[in-house]
């Protein structure tokens, strides 16, 4: 039996929305913890996640995006573990009762797509789920649960970081999550921005719907005369918060490259 245990980082804002969600995974009677996204070097943040943690064994990343990843090489020196993470500039090799940086540590703490972590009972089946960045991943539990990372969010939806993230990369992500939703394996999303969400095929089916919409407000932008990101922002996005705007202007040079490569 697991129950994701969530600890908030103070760090709310119009991306991150309430703040960066750390969480806890552990075993029914086990010693040892998994920390996931131990998120920013805030040291009230990081104490609640060891108070909530105990002993941890080890710390895994869904990403490289700084609100998620900035704290985990010290976090893991201070608990005396190693991360786990796609990225190698990330990964931290656990040795004895320390932790060392070491970024070609080598695909040993890598984070395969299909591989299972295990720890004291705990399995988590690393999901790779590109799109948002090129080295997001998602963790799948035995209970149906998703650790989901910045690939879905608990509220409004998630950016494609382009150049590094692609449209088709993670469009293809999100039919790959809603065929688990569908068979049954995943159930439950939980996000790394956000609440919980317990109607992970309907979720998912929103996000897939919201992004064909997008892709098709911005064919008709272009049609009507848009010709960069900005163009299309003011004209697809004018009831959207000027403060993601920014952002927006990333996932529509998303969009743009998608359908330049025929999308």
């Amino acid at each position: 039996m697991i129950e994701p245990v969530r600890v908030l980082a103070p760090n709310p804002g119009p991306m991150t929305l309430d703040g960066t969600n750390t969480w806890v995974l552990r075993a029914s009677r086990s010693a040892r913890s998994v920390v996931v996204d131990p998120g920013p070097l805030d040291d009230g943040h990081l104490a609640a996640v060891r108070e909530a943690a105990g002993r941890v064994g080890l710390v895994v990343l869904t990403h490289r995006h700084h609100d998620h990843s900035e704290a985990a090489a010290s976090f893991a020196a201070s608990v005396g573990c190693g991360v786990r993470a796609a990225d190698p500039r990330f990964q931290v090799r656990a040795v004895g009762d320390t932790a060392i940086r070491d970024g070609a540590t080598g695909a040993d703490l890598g984070l395969g797509d299909g591989e299972v972590l295990t720890l004291d009972g705990l399995a988590i089946t690393v999901v790779a789920t590109p799109g948002h960045t090129s080295d997001s991943r998602s963790l799948r539990l035995a209970d149906g649960s998703l650790l989901t990372g910045d690939t879905v969010l608990g509220r409004g939806t998630s950016v494609v970081a382009h150049p590094d993230g692609q449209l088709g990369a993670y469009l293809g992500s999100l039919q790959r999550l809603r065929d688990l939703a569908e068979d049954g394996l995943v159930t439950r999303l939980l996000p790394g921005h956000g609440p919980t969400m317990d109607d992970a095929l309907g979720t998912l089916d929103g996000y897939l719907a919201h992004r064909r919409e997008r892709l098709e407000q911005v064919r008709q932008a272009i049609e009507a005369g848009a010709r960069t990101p900005r163009d299309v922002v003011e004209r697809v996005y004018a009831d959207v918060d000027r403060a993601v705007w920014p952002a927006a202007e990333l996932s529509v040079a998303a969009q743009l490259h998608h359908l330049a490569a025929g999308g």
